[in-house]
């Protein structure tokens, strides 16, 4: 199949463009101008801006994909400049998916797959929650509402959800699948919390040196709840999503969703880091930020029974424990 990849040169979006041409896939990485150097071995490389309406749907329309995978976030610049990285991810997860949207349904593309996050839910309910669970877009934490509702637009977008922008293009008339005029088919991959090479919790990434420094304390009952995924098994996933005809959205985790409180230690002893220390759960959010002491006090796991029905996928590192701080 012809597969472009937009996103191409992220943790996963670089991976994955070599494991779908090893799969004998056609296969086209979009990238920015500033990137164009980092640009993975691709049968093309296509360069343009996702929040560029014009270019990109001139750049797509040259391809004619009939499957197009959304990878695109702006996290690499968390380091430098945290505040610039979430604000221009919550662009690329709606102005610019809108315009991906737009681009493969004018270039008659079949299907659409998009990264999402398993870790947004509402902290209601059980331990570990599936796809129906709410997101938590009233959380009290402006940055992470605000990045929970790019998150939902984006799964709205993807799905072909009635909103504004689709209510304007209902007059348009029925189209067949594949046509342009017709939405692609959409499906979501909501990615648990990656590690591996690349990532944050990579010895060299943030929370790794973080870990290593001392510098992330356990808050008094630390029960929150994460659900890990290796990038090798981000990459499957978008692989088996690629070729399947499933849509939806789907959790993409390992099979044991683990509380801070097991998780954060055995992480800091891998890396050879100190153990870390206990903090009152009451100075957690002024200690590490609301949103890592939600993670770790209040987050919920994510169950993916759904993923492994429907698209025949199944992590390769079924537990954190096999691999979390080891590269």
């Amino acid at each position: 199949m012809r597969v472009l990849v937009a996103g191409a040169t992220g943790v996963v979006g670089r991976p994955l463009v070599g494991a779908l041409r090893a799969r004998g896939h056609q296969v086209s990485a979009l990238v920015r101008e500033e990137s164009r150097a980092k640009a993975p071995d691709a049968d093309a490389v296509v360069v343009a801006d996702a929040l560029d309406r014009q270019g990109l749907l001139s750049a797509v329309a040259a391809l004619r994909p009939e499957v197009v995978v959304h990878q695109m976030t702006a996290l690499r610049l968390l380091r430098d400049d945290p505040a610039a990285a979430f604000a221009r991810t919550a662009r690329l997860r709606t102005e610019g998916t809108a315009n991906l949207v737009e681009a493969a349904r004018e270039a008659g593309a079949r299907r659409l797959v998009a990264q999402s996050i398993a870790f947004a839910a509402a902290p209601v309910g059980g331990p570990v929650l599936d796809e129906d669970a709410p997101l938590y877009v009233d959380a009290p934490d402006p940055g992470w509402a605000a990045t929970v509702r790019a998150v939902a637009e984006l799964e709205r977008l993807v799905l072909g959800a009635p909103g504004r922008a689709g209510a304007e293009r209902a007059g348009a008339g029925p189209a067949g699948p594949g046509s342009a005029g017709a939405g692609p088919a959409g499906v979501v991959l909501r990615y648990g919390t990656l590690y591996g090479p690349g990532t944050a919790y990579a010895r060299t990434g943030a929370t790794g040196q973080a870990v290593l420094a001392g510098r992330l304390p356990l808050p008094d009952g630390a029960a929150g709840i994460t659900s890990f995924l290796h990038v090798e098994d981000a990459v499957g996933a978008a692989v088996a999503a690629v070729e399947s005809d499933a849509t939806g959205v789907f959790h993409m985790t390992d099979d044991e969703p683990a509380p801070a409180d097991q998780w954060l230690p055995h992480y800091a002893r891998t890396l050879g880091g100190p153990a870390p220390r206990t903090v009152p759960a009451a100075l957690a959010p002024r200690l590490l930020g609301w949103f890592v002491a939600h993670q770790l006090t209040e987050a919920r796991g994510a169950a993916s029974g759904r993923a492994r029905t429907a698209l025949g996928w199944k992590p390769g590192r079924p537990s954190w424990r096999d691999g979390l701080g080891a590269e």
